[in-house]
């Protein structure tokens, strides 16, 4: 396609955008992410013009831009990019395409009031996954070609979906064009393509291009000038022009402007004046060019610049003081001045022109401006939000007002996933300041906003609330709770416990109270570690186990002691029963649901867990999947989403369903990978990865998972789901490294055995153990698999027993041996433990030699997908073949 306008060495970029955009409007629709990168002035913004006028015809094509004053504006640029497509849709069907996203990513896009619960920034991030993959769907006749300019500008929340989306164009039919200032975007930490490689379809195409854009060469800028001045232009007069603007495209057809301007011969003897009027295309000479213009002029490019972007004519006079005649004016002289283009809104011909105006302001001025452009914002009704941007920028001055302003600014940030957004708001607060009785208020607003985004700030905050007056005691109550939860999911579980017990001491009695005390005892028992775990655990009986569940208070405290009793291994009828009067009807309580903030999602987790070791699966997979369908409603599809789906893994794990439960775990740790690393999901995740894949004989695959996680000492502060020192325990005996998987699994024991968790299920240390001993210490041996025993036979699951009895009969004369074997199998085969069963079944084969045994025992096996398992009876069907 013939060039719509000059541009100059640029072959190899638009060869690059041509394969790209042929590609996705081939047959296969392969979409990918086509990055230029350059310094101001490169001619990036004119490549990305040229880019969108080659594929008009075949694609539809939607651009943004994003502007230095407006990267505090969360989800600016992805405004830009798809509110003009929704325009063409009625709303039934706008809310059609988002689904069931609607509420929670329409807000963002500013397409429907906030409503709801605060959603989760990464559920916001996948619902516009969503959407725009719809779209693509449906514009596949004209496939999508996303255009984003100036993405070193583009505000936080865009970038980060940017960098979210465009890492699966992959799997969707979109390219994504996107051009930026590489130190810019390097110095906000967010250049989302420089650390990936490149990237290719299997067919070959390649999914990701990053392209530098380098200076033009004196060849090349002299045939700019000829092609603006005439032929005549001679040779020292254009290597000037050169030498002048270093081959800066902009640079460079601004300067042959200012020539024509000023009727200039391009010949030698005009060289020597270039570099005067290359200066007025820049910095202050593009300002003295500007202040000649006149005042009025002047001013109103000041109120454009102070509002960045989608200048609107109306406000901008509004700014700058001016009537519309005279704003028309204005706009007429800045227009042919080259320094603004458009009519309504405005925008400023090169983004270099609207950062030389809006420095050039008067500090005190521009911060006045910034000043009037919020009022003028908020009269205008546009609301809180809208203005906060300018609200930033206004020094601060006691001003009450702009303290409450600021405050709903950040709880209209919070409601549409921009939690940032909302903290930049409340940190400017403070500093206006508020009045004293306000402040503490103001930090508790400040830490619950950071609480998803950064624990260790909403510690602070959250401490220096509860350090001042001004909470009343219900806010206090939930201050602490809330400052527990960070200090918790920092791995600062002790002072978690610590920070409850303080403020449960100064707290009269009452729900607040029992808020507390329950939170205390969560954060106490989940510690890895515990000086008198039995006390704990006895105090906690003593509180719970009269109570009936009359109220959340009570239904907290008996989940609590639901879950301790699990892992002491009592009777798994009182637990299950404690479990029950937890609930109603089966379910969480209003207020103790998943996403319930009051309580957080801790206790319906604990009740699942549960159910899951006391053999009430159907209990535990009917909550777990609640939980799954809870936070996709509330888009929390971040880290919460991981643990549900770790939590649905470790139920398959328990049936047996190995191929199912590694499917679900390996989804969650992909989903708590996009959220960071390290994290207490990781942990789960990783713990019940680890179990499942060893129990399908895959060992190696075990340990890579373990190494890529970093699975060992030193573990986290708060327990893992089950154990992880046992299953690190088992995976080191599974490699056949018996010596270092005695040392942690009595590791294991010496930490659980004081603290009387005795649950061989949750922590399978004392059978491990056993068998790592049978050779060398063999009487130790089985005076661990007879204590286990006992403790299952206490507990009184069907698993735990049979379990326990396969583990016994190790180092039981043969005839007894077989008995405890037929014994664990009947225990097992009633039990949901397809892979225990299986596994008895086959060890029961064995010993009494019989091939049917052994096929039944396979087949349960391969139906568990338990390879190894299943080889295993395999072999020893055909050693008894082979003997008889």
């Amino acid at each position: 396609m013939k060039p719509s306008r000059p541009l100059y060495e640029r072959e190899p970029e638009l060869a690059a955008a041509a394969e790209a955009v042929e590609a996705l409007c081939g047959a296969q629709a392969v979409g990918g992410l086509l990055v230029f990168s350059g310094e101001a002035g490169i001619g990036k913004t004119a490549l990305l013009a040229e880019i969108q006028a080659l594929a008009a015809d075949r694609c539809t094509v939607w651009s943004a831009r994003g502007g230095e004053t407006v990267t505090s504006v969360p989800f600016h640029v992805v405004r830009q990019l798809l509110q003009p497509a929704f325009d063409q849709f009625p709303a039934d069907e706008t809310r059609a395409l988002f689904g069931d996203w609607y509420e929670i990513t329409a807000p963002a896009l500013g397409l429907a009031e906030p409503s709801g619960s605060q959603p989760d920034p990464q559920g916001v991030r996948d619902g516009l996954d969503f959407v725009v993959a719809r779209l693509a769907s449906r514009l596949s006749h004209r496939p999508l070609l996303l255009v984003v300019d100036d993405a070193h500008w583009a505000d936080g929340e865009s970038l980060a979906w940017l960098a979210s989306f465009t890492a699966r164009l992959g799997e969707l039919p979109v390219l994504v064009v996107q051009a930026h200032r590489p130190q810019e975007l390097a110095e906000r930490n967010a250049n989302y393509a420089a650390d990936r490689d490149a990237e290719r379809h299997p067919d070959g195409h390649t999914a990701l291009v990053r392209v530098a854009l380098r200076a033009l060469t004196p060849d090349a800028t002299a045939e700019l000038v000829r092609a603006a001045l005439g032929e005549h232009a001679d040779d020292p007069f254009c290597r000037e022009v050169w030498a002048v603007t270093g081959g800066n495209p902009y640079e460079a057809v601004e300067l042959v402007a200012k020539v024509q301007d000023r009727e200039l011969p391009p010949v030698e003897e005009s060289a020597g004046t270039l570099r005067e009027l290359g200066a007025s295309a820049r910095g202050s000479g593009l300002v003295a060019r500007l202040e000649r213009l006149g005042t009025n002029a002047n001013r109103f490019a000041w109120a454009a610049a102070v509002l960045g972007t989608d200048i609107s004519q109306e406000l901008a006079a509004t700014l700058a003081g001016m009537s519309p005649a005279e704003a028309a004016d204005c706009t007429a002289r800045l227009r042919d001045a080259r320094i603004v283009s458009g009519f309504d809104p405005l925008e400023f011909v090169h983004p270099l022109i609207a950062t030389a105006v809006y420095r050039s302001i008067p500090p005190a001025t521009r911060t006045a401006m910034h000043g009037r452009a919020a009022w003028a914002i908020t009269r205008a009704g546009l609301g809180a939000a809208a203005a906060s941007r300018h609200l930033l920028e206004v020094h601060p001055d006691d001003d009450q007002e702009l303290v409450a302003q600021l405050r709903e600014a950040a709880s209209q940030h919070l409601a549409v996933g921009a939690p940032e957004a909302a903290r930049r708001c409340l940190e400017r607060a403070l500093e206006e300041p508020p009045r004293p009785q306000a402040r503490a208020a103001l930090l508790y607003e400040l830490g619950c906003a950071t609480l998803l985004s950064s624990p260790p700030t909403t510690v602070r905050h959250l401490r220096a609330a509860l350090d001042m007056p001004g909470l009343d005691d219900g806010l206090r109550v939930d201050a602490t709770f809330r400052l527990a939860a960070a200090l918790a999911h920092n791995n600062q579980l002790r002072d978690a416990a610590l920070a409850l017990a303080a403020e449960a001491a100064r707290t009269a009695p009452g729900p607040g109270l029992m808020r507390l005390q329950a939170a205390h005892f969560l954060w106490e028992g989940m510690q890895a570690t515990e000086t008198d775990g039995p006390t704990r655990s006895r105090r906690l009986a003593r509180n719970a186990d009269h109570l009936k569940g009359r109220d959340n208070a009570e239904r907290a405290l008996l989940t609590l002691r639901a879950f301790d009793a699990m892992l002491r291994g009592e009777n798994a009828q009182l637990v299950v029963d404690l479990c029950e009067r937890a609930l109603i009807d089966g379910s969480p309580a209003r207020g103790l649901g998943w996403t319930d903030s009051e309580w957080g999602f801790e206790l319906p987790t604990m009740v699942g867990i549960a159910y899951a070791f006391t053999d009430q699966l159907d209990r535990a997979e009917s909550l777990f999947g609640e939980a799954v369908r809870a936070f996709e409603i509330s888009g929390w599809s971040g880290a919460h989403l991981a643990f549900a789906h770790t939590l649905l893994g470790l139920v398959h794990r328990r049936r047996g369903r190995l191929a199912e439960a590694e499917g679900f775990l390996r989804e969650g740790l992909r989903l708590a990978d996009r959220v960071g690393s390290g994290l207490p999901v990781h942990w789960d995740a990783t713990c019940l990865l680890i179990d499942t894949l060893i129990a399908r004989g895959r060992t190696v695959e075990a340990r890579e998972i373990a190494d890529r996680y970093s699975f060992g000492a030193p573990y986290p502060s708060a327990m893992v789901l089950p154990d992880a020192p046992c299953v690190r325990g088992r995976l080191l005996l599974a490699e056949g490294r018996t010596k270092e998987a005695v040392a942690e699994l009595e590791a294991a024991g010496a930490a659980l055995e004081p603290r009387e968790r005795f649950n061989g299920v949750w922590a399978p240390w004392a059978g491990d153990l056993a068998r790592a001993l049978a050779d060398d210490d063999p009487v130790r041996a089985a005076q661990l698999a007879t204590r286990a025993r006992v403790h299952a036979e206490r507990f009184g699951t069907d698993t735990a027993i049979g379990e326990a009895l396969r583990c016994v009969s190790l180092f039981a004369p043969p005839e007894e041996a077989t008995h405890l074997l037929a014994e664990s199998v009947r225990h097992l085969e009633k039990t949901s433990s397809a892979y225990e069963h299986a596994l008895a079944r086959v060890e029961y084969g064995i010993a009494i030699s019989s091939h049917r045994e052994l096929s039944r025992a396979q087949k349960q096996a391969m139906a568990c997908g338990a390879e190894g398992l299943a080889a295993r009876a395999q072999r020893a069907r055909a050693s008894i073949r082979s003997s008889e």
